[in-house]
């Protein structure tokens, strides 16, 4: 029996689109009915992660738990969700639902292993994915060393991801290619776009750097779990 995937979005939209495009370009296809039934809920009445995290803000898990009942609703075999801060929540969402959630966190570390053993993660991400130690706990735990940017470095990030969430096309590349040059001098040897938004500032960027798009192993491990042949990009 085909199973479904139901996307948890709306951290931010275009992060959103990004993972369904992914999806589709990634698996083996030959018509319209070789692709994958998919679900979405494009919530952007999710309150933001960072702000609920670190000040205080509303939370985002009601209106995070409101797209999974939609999903579920719709019969979703697997929840997917293209924001890496909202991680942080994972474990509350997963109490409330017997549809298994495709952690972001976990598949970008198995990737990291594969692909860079022995190497040190330049990890890039929301204010509130680097205080949080989403992923430099989860390399830790495999033995693998991290770095994170400077508050500085981190303010250049977060601009970035800003633009990317109101929809604004990115043109210079040179502040965030000085962030991974002064990173790389630290001992980065790659890096995680660890926000949803980073891939999208990365191609629009066209930046050239060694690095693990936790988006892409999200769309992988989700065709995967479907049971859907591969198509690498």
């Amino acid at each position: 029996m085909k199973k479904t995937i139901g996307i948890l979005g709306g951290m931010g939209a275009l992060a959103t689109v990004d993972l369904f495009q992914k999806i589709v370009t990634m698996t083996d296809a030959h018509s319209d009915n070789d692709h994958i039934r998919i679900y979405i809920d494009n919530n952007t009445w999710i309150p933001d992660r960072t702000t609920a995290i670190l000040y205080g803000g509303e939370s985002p898990v009601p209106q995070m738990l409101d797209a999974l009942r939609h999903l579920e609703a719709c019969g979703a075999d697997c929840i997917a969700m293209p924001c890496n801060s909202g991680h942080y929540f994972l474990a509350e969402l997963e109490k409330e639902t017997k549809i298994p959630f495709i952690s972001i966190l976990e598949v970008t570390a198995k990737a990291c292993l594969e692909r860079f053993p022995g190497g040190t993660a330049g990890i890039l991400g929301s204010t509130g994915t680097l205080k949080t130690d989403l992923y430099s706990g989860i390399l830790a735990q495999r033995g693998m060393n991290s770095l994170m940017p400077t508050d500085e470095e981190q303010k250049v990030m977060m601009e970035h991801i800003g633009a990317v969430k109101a929809n604004r096309l990115l043109t210079d590349p040179r502040p965030v290619q000085k962030v991974l040059d002064a990173m790389k001098a630290r001992g980065a040897t790659f890096f995680i776009w660890g926000c949803t938004e980073l891939p999208i500032v990365a191609q629009q960027l066209n930046l050239k750097e060694n690095y693990i798009d936790p988006t892409t192993e999200l769309a992988r491990a989700a065709i995967e779990f479907c049971g859907y042949p591969l198509r690498e990009i």
